[in-house]
């Protein structure tokens, strides 16, 4: 095989590979998967997945669950949840909330889309609406509650993972509604106070709030059943040592909810709750994602090779002499100053840029404001260490081309993989998927603010730290390590006070902690492809420009749109 072809093919190899691991996992046992679409009440679409086991038949039917992801994530966030539930003979319907993954916006309303998935999932004639489930993870919790709200005998049992009732979205829990519910509150949860009004999350069995809802006046003791699932009045508490988004990826977390559904629905399938193989379509997904960065390069490898894109072609020829003292200041500088940025930059973001016509997502709008303040920040470094001395061989008319055909390859090998295997690639809350319509058109808006980030910083990166007759591997760990580490450090210093203490340093702002997460393999990735395409063109403007493209593309079909 030609040399250039290695990394396409092996991309493909991957991301079919990866596709049909997750996909036996998310059909086993003859579950049928259907991408569903429907009309809520606003008469706007509605986006889910809809898992139906083989034995769920409008002759047989079988119990439902409701299942509905956090803020800023979607779907198949709640896969381990779905995959889990189903193997057990619950027809599942994981929903899009309003304004998340395919499902129209605006975020946060309609009861978060809680009332409209109830709504049709009660609709479906192969569903026993005697006993059908309510779950829902954070701010999928008030959806749900909303859903218990709106149709208060149109489920049987419910369990709010890190979420809560009352304030700031929900109507008031009380010994006696929610009817028959489980809160998994995990015990390194970092938005306890938001939740249940304590400082930290171990304390959550203190809380005034928690107890009122469990009808007691003493500390709540997590495993024990308060009430009676006969009369709908039980509570239990469960407090997996996870944290708030760690809900998604543990085997305790998922198999409370397992146990308390098998005690409160009728019709299930028994098997111990111990019995998980979700893990494994996660392991498919992230190979799909590591297949589809692979793709990404060899695309831009074989299309380097062509004879229309070949001036481009250039051995890169850095300027830096050594790793002398000025480089590792530079070096540190690079790492450092987008996190120390970091919280007030999203603070002000938040401030300056709310959600509006224009731009319509909030999340996507902090980000803006912290990278085009780092891309002036990063002028000005530059400035100071005369990174204009790097010769660097430009050329716009192809550069841009090869961008767009590069990312084009990978959007679809993104589409194929959802038609195919109905998959986005992901990790955890790590995940790429290709566009809505609606999301496509908020995209366009953000691509310029975000590609000239990435023009700035990759001139800067290239002219600063590429060394003279430094190995690719050199090359790779030293921008990584630019342009990673800092989130790196900044996430072990920050969840390592949350596993000692109980408690982020950054409490002011867990959900700009917990968005840092991503900031961490998302920067790590850039850097790859940065250095990727400046060994082969000696240019900094092809790697920003797909990073531009890819980051843009990864950002907004990601979050939430708040505005329509």
């Amino acid at each position: 095989m030609p040399k250039s072809w290695r990394l396409f093919v092996v991309g493909w190899v991957l991301i079919v590979a990866g596709g049909l691991l997750a996909s036996f996992i998310q059909t086993s046992g003859g579950i049928e998967l259907r991408d569903v679409r429907f009309v809520g009440a606003s008469g706007r679409p509605m986006s889910a997945l809809l898992y139906i086991p083989a034995q769920a038949t409008a002759s047989t039917p079988a119990p439902g669950i409701l299942a509905v992801h956090g803020y800023i994530n979607s779907r198949e966030t709640q896969s381990g949840f779905a995959i889990e539930f189903a193997r057990r003979g619950y027809v599942v319907l994981a929903l899009d909330q309003t304004g998340h993954g395919y499902s129209a916006g605006p975020a946060f309303s309609n009861g978060f889309g809680g009332p409209d998935g109830l709504h049709y999932l009660r609709s479906l004639d192969f569903v026993d609406k005697d006993n059908i489930g309510l779950e829902g993870h954070s701010m999928g919790g008030w959806a749900v509650l909303a859903a218990a709200a709106a149709m208060p005998d149109g489920y049987r049992a419910m369990v709010l993972e890190g979420s809560a009732t009352g304030k700031p979205f929900a109507a008031d829990g009380t010994p006696s509604w929610p009817r028959n519910l489980a809160l998994v509150f995990s015990r390194y949860d970092e938005f306890s106070k938001l939740m249940w009004d304590v400082e930290r999350a171990r304390d959550v069995v203190l809380s005034p709030k928690l107890q009122g809802v469990f009808g007691t006046g003493t500390a709540v003791e997590p495993g024990k059943i308060y009430g009676s699932v006969a009369d709908g009045t039980a509570r239990v508490l469960f407090t997996p040592a996870t944290t708030h988004p760690g809900d998604h990826f543990s085997n305790e977390a998922i198999g409370a909810s397992l146990d308390w559904f098998a005690q409160t629905l009728k019709g299930g399938t028994p098997r111990p709750s111990s019995d998980q193989i979700w893990v494994w379509k996660e392991i498919g997904t992230l190979i799909a994602l590591i297949g589809f960065v692979a793709l990404l390069l060899g695309t831009f490898d074989l299309l380097l090779g062509l004879p229309y894109f070949a001036p481009l072609k250039r051995e890169a020829k850095p300027v830096v002499e050594q790793r002398n003292r000025r480089w590792w200041i530079a070096l540190a500088l690079t790492a450092f100053v987008p996190i120390i940025t970091y919280f007030p930059f999203f603070i002000l973001g938040a401030v300056i840029a709310p959600p509006s016509t224009v731009l319509k997502q909030g999340i996507t709008n902090q980000v803006l404001v912290w990278a085009l303040l780092n891309a002036i920040l990063t002028l000005l470094i530059g400035f100071a260490f005369r990174s204009n001395k790097a010769k660097f061989d430009i050329d716009w008319r192809l550069s841009v081309p090869l961008a767009l055909a590069t990312v084009a390859v990978g959007y679809i090998a993104v589409v194929f993989a959802d038609l195919v295997f109905k998959i986005d690639f992901r990790i955890w809350v790590v995940a790429l998927k290709h566009f809505s319509l609606a999301q496509f058109q908020v995209a366009l808006i953000y691509l310029l603010p975000f590609t000239a980030f990435f023009l700035v910083l990759f001139r800067a990166l290239h002219g600063q730290l590429a060394v003279k007759g430094e190995s690719a591997t050199g090359q790779y760990v030293s921008a990584i390590a630019a342009l990673a580490s800092g989130f790196l450090v900044l996430l072990c210093i920050d969840y390592g006070a949350l596993f000692l203490d109980g408690k982020l340093l950054t409490d002011f702002d867990p959900l700009s902690t917990v968005v840092a997460i991503q900031f961490l393999p998302l920067m790590a990735l850039v850097a790859l492809i940065g250095v990727f395409t400046y060994r082969r063109t000696n240019s900094y403007v092809p790697g920003a420009l797909i990073c531009g493209l890819f980051v843009t593309w990864y950002i907004v079909a990601g979050t939430a749109t708040q505005s329509v």
